[in-house]
């Protein structure tokens, strides 16, 4: 079914009133496909901030140079100024993760160099859809499958995504309706890579988006449902230089979900690492306290005794960690 251009419009630009509408001055992560394109040319519509934009070359393609020229032409053509940031990976590991933290690291620097508030990002609903059922396949929890949220803090940024209630096909028939083009990516098309395998399961199915996106809402409230039983439990733990101390018998009564959660916030708080421990050990650890055991987990020695959980940096790693 054809989408309705003006109300497409006054959807996004009603996102962009509530996330930024205070905000002069924005960037706009644009990389030249359809998606970004859109949300260029709607917030230049939009009309009420300063705009930039970026576009980071990763050099994986050989087209990827003249995309960014590209995209910068077309940044140019509505008085927008533009940057091209170029990555150049180095080390192994997981080439689409290293890409995905290059982008927004280049991203940030670029923003704070110029004095943005925020930047833009052109995720949409199908991406919403798509990265519930890849969570979905790695057996996710609810903060996994919680929908995206339209603000993210990271790398010391503000990231806003006014676009998640428009889809994909809704906002190519925005470009369409006013005469723009856009480039494809051809990875867009590689099987090699799960949510492209994801997004071409989506059309073959013809599952529904917007009740995939609503299901990633839901969840997303039963998240901040738990968080705040959880900050409950906590209330009355105390940082001690750089330790922390929790109150033992509130957790210990609380459901095996809570305690999780209050565990792996608080190896988290110890360490300032950017990312949780496994699920199995931290379930093996929440096993161990609640039969009074003391253990090491992710650098961090854990122990309930004296009517309180302890956590404490481990020496050993607090010695191999930077200052």
């Amino acid at each position: 079914m054809a989408a309705d251009p003006a109300a497409v419009e006054a959807r996004v630009h009603a996102a962009l009133d509530r996330l930024a509408g205070n905000l002069p001055l924005l960037g706009i992560a644009l990389s030249g496909g359809g998606d970004s394109t859109a949300l260029l040319h709607l917030a230049h519509r939009w009309g009420r901030a300063r705009l930039w934009a970026a576009t980071v070359d990763h050099g994986l393609r050989p087209g990827s140079a003249a995309e960014a020229r590209q995209a910068g032409l077309a940044a140019a053509a509505l008085g927008i100024r533009h940057e091209t940031l170029t990555w150049t990976r180095a080390g192994g590991g997981n080439l689409m993760a290293a890409a995905r933290q290059a982008r927004l690291r280049l991203l940030a620097d670029w923003a704070r160099r110029h004095g943005l508030a925020a930047v833009l990002l052109g995720h949409t609903l199908d991406d919403q859809a798509e990265t519930l059922l890849m969570r979905l396949g790695r057996g996710a929890g609810v903060d996994g499958l919680s929908a995206m949220a339209e603000t993210r803090q990271a790398c010391g940024m503000t990231w806003l995504r006014p676009m998640l209630g428009a889809s994909r096909s809704e906002l190519r028939q925005w470009l369409a309706a006013h005469g723009q083009g856009w480039s494809e990516d051809p990875s867009n098309e590689n099987a090699d890579f799960e949510r492209v395998r994801i997004r071409k399961a989506i059309a073959a199915l013809d599952l529904p988006l917007q009740q995939l996106g609503q299901s990633a809402a839901n969840l997303a409230m039963a998240r901040d449902a738990l968080q705040e039983f959880a900050a409950q439990v906590a209330e009355g733990a105390e940082a001690r230089a750089g330790s922390l101390v929790l109150p033992l018998s509130r957790f210990l009564a609380a459901p095996t979900e809570i305690r999780r959660r209050l565990l792996v916030a608080g190896l988290r708080f110890v360490t300032g690492a950017a990312y949780p421990p496994r699920r199995e050990p931290v379930l093996q650890a929440l096993a161990t306290l609640a039969e009074g055991g003391r253990l090491t987990l992710d650098g961090v020695i854990a122990e309930a005794r004296g009517g309180v959980l302890r956590l404490i940096r481990e020496p050993a790693a607090a010695a191999r960690s930077p200052a």
